[in-house]
């Protein structure tokens, strides 16, 4: 890849792409009658207000992913011709990039989308959604959905990623899920669910059944990492859950947190721990 401005990159990077900055019809329009945080349309739209604190606070993944995702595609990332769907901020784009994918990024939102280009500048991206890709079809040799592929349909994203594949090629899906073995890990969950009615663990539930009746390899790895209490909260503040919370219900919980953690991390240091959840499906090489 280049550092070509992205505006450029992404017109010319992208088989089939439409010009940079322009918005591909098919996010469902936003429902006028929906409302509360747990309205999947608004929870989506959610994040484009905090896309520097996502990008700042959010933990990335571990090198055994990659490693797990290569084996699983039977193909190394270095070379491959990438598509990152639901890119965000580019946490899982710049991972891959790093490793020697050439990456594009689609992303719907436009703050994630100004946040991404901020810190990859020199990365294609596209706005666009999974369950309409902007892309030309047998164009790519992987499809990723890192902590995204749940905002879509799969009846429609996964014919679409097949479009997309170039024969033997895969499409791999996963999340950061907080480890529930964990005590204290556990009890916060327990709080969010009573005080806000939800959770931030990041389960994928059904989403990881893919249909169609793909061959798929499923893969569980552990993890993670030790942070500053305040970026841990931040980690919290930047889920869907809490941006769309009365900002006063969502900061008392915040607050009410951060005095149970330092009595429990007096040195104000946390340990998030994480199961990351694999989910890779080879394209068969015919229809």
């Amino acid at each position: 890849m280049t550092d070509a401005p992205a505006s450029a990159a992404s017109a010319a990077s992208v088989p089939g792409a439409p010009a940079p900055d322009t918005f591909v019809p098919g996010t469902p329009a936003p429902d006028a009658t929906a409302s509360g945080p747990h309205d999947p349309a608004r929870r989506a739209r959610s994040f484009d207000a905090a896309a520097a604190q996502y990008d700042t606070a959010r933990p990335a993944y571990p090198p055994s992913l990659l490693d797990a995702l290569e084996e699983a595609a039977g193909r190394p990332l270095r070379g491959s011709r990438t598509v990152d769907v639901g890119a965000g901020t580019g946490i899982a784009t710049r991972l891959l990039r790093d490793r020697g994918a050439d990456v594009v990024a689609v992303e719907p939102g436009a703050g994630m989308a100004a946040r991404f280009r901020t810190s990859l500048p020199g990365v294609p991206l596209v706005r666009g959604v999974g369950d309409a890709l902007p892309l030309a079809g047998a164009s790519a040799d992987l499809i990723t959905y890192a902590q995204s592929f749940h905002w879509t349909d799969p009846d429609r994203s996964v014919p679409e990623a097949l479009r997309v594949l170039r024969p033997g090629g895969a499409l791999a899906l996963w999340w950061n899920v907080a480890d529930l073995d964990v005590p204290w890990i556990a009890a916060q969950q327990a709080r969010i669910h009573r005080d806000l009615e939800g959770s931030t663990k990041g389960a994928p539930g059904e989403a990881r059944r893919l249909p169609g009746g793909l061959r798929q390899t499923d893969r569980t790895l552990r993890w993670s990492r030790r942070v500053p209490l305040d970026l841990h909260l931040a980690n919290l503040g930047s889920h869907s859950l809490f941006l769309l919370h009365d900002p006063r219900d969502s900061r008392a919980f915040l607050d009410r947190e951060r005095a149970l953690l330092l009595d429990a991390f007096p040195d104000g240091v946390v340990e998030e721990a994480y199961t990351v959840e694999l989910t890779v499906a080879v394209r068969p090489d015919a229809p």
